[in-house]
């Protein structure tokens, strides 16, 4: 399938290269980005080839705007309620980079051209899904958990998924985006976008792709297992990860039916006595309640505390 052009024109050179540093993260993206900083550039790239989606500065004149022929022509406004001419769509500049590519994909979306926007997510083989639990708080779990994705995404795409109760945001995470929740939110419709909207969900570290966690306990608490295995093959029908690396809390539902999804599960474990004595008790637990093949899945690995 070949990629879609997409252009972004703006004065501001600095700000323009950073959103196309975002858009090309987005390894689920079939896009061509290339930016310039005045309407001439633009249209010396038009007749090279066809332009798909341009984004162009409100500074620029309609006149000079309209001089460039593009599929999709969104304008960047310096304010949410600026006017555009009437083939052109306003997207208010000063926002996240998630916000503005959403709003791109809406729109081509509403014209039935999304589809052509995202890498086909053919796998030869089945998604890696490691687990990473503990029954033993304070292991730093969640920062091995994200190191070892930036390792593996180094050389395979890779999502991050956050299952804890608390899962810190403001700590390993930034405070603001949407989270975990809108995922499932998205999931439960069963919508045929999904793809598209994992796409603007994700955010990264390094190569990592990961989702901020739930900012409410209870909610996540409330997430059954169906609805658990039903975002998990999502996830696996619909983008391009190779691996996903859940990081799960004993307090989700079924916790012990998550795990057995997994094709491994990594244990980080303490060395002192009442750890070890968790360990064994989780343990016995998979044994009398019917999990050997969870157990068996177990890695231990000791971490530097």
């Amino acid at each position: 399938m070949s990629s879609k052009s997409l252009v972004i024109c703006d004065q501001e050179e600095k700000y323009a290269s950073a959103f196309a540093a975002y858009l090309t993260k987005k390894k689920e993206l079939a896009l061509q980005v290339q930016v310039c900083s005045d309407p001439e550039q633009a249209r010396k790239i038009q007749q090279e080839k066809a332009i798909d989606i341009l984004l162009i500065s409100s500074g620029y004149s309609q006149e000079m705007r309209k001089e460039i022929q593009a599929g999709s022509v969104f304008v960047l406004t310096e304010t949410a309620s600026a006017s555009t001419g009437p083939l052109e769509i306003p997207v208010y500049r000063y926002q996240s980079g998630e916000a503005i590519l959403a709003e791109v994909i809406c729109q081509c979306g509403l014209k039935g051209e999304e589809e052509g926007l995202f890498l086909q997510a053919a796998k030869k083989r089945q998604m890696r899904i490691i687990g990473i639990f503990s029954p033993v708080h304070r292991t730093g779990k969640t920062g091995y958990g994200l190191e070892m994705g930036k390792e593996l995404a180094v050389s395979y795409n890779v999502l991050y998924i956050n299952m804890e109760l608390y899962g810190g945001i403001g700590g390993h995470f930034p405070e603001e985006g949407q989270t975990l929740a809108d995922l499932i939110y998205y999931s439960r419709q069963e919508s045929r976008n999904f793809g598209m909207i994992l796409t603007t969900l994700a955010k990264h570290m390094e190569s990592l792709d990961y989702l901020l966690p739930f900012r409410v306990s209870e909610d996540i608490k409330a997430v059954t297992p169906e609805e658990w295995t039903s975002l998990l093959m999502q996830i696996e029908q619909c983008a391009i990860y190779d691996v996903l690396i859940l990081d799960i809390d004993e307090g989700i539902q079924d916790v012990y039916g998550v795990l057995r999804q997994c094709t491994e599960v990594m244990v980080p474990v303490a060395r002192d006595p009442a750890a070890r004595a968790k360990l064994f008790q989780f343990e016995e637990e998979l044994r009398l309640l019917g999990y050997e093949d969870v157990k068996k899945k177990l890695v231990k690995k000791e971490l530097e505390r």
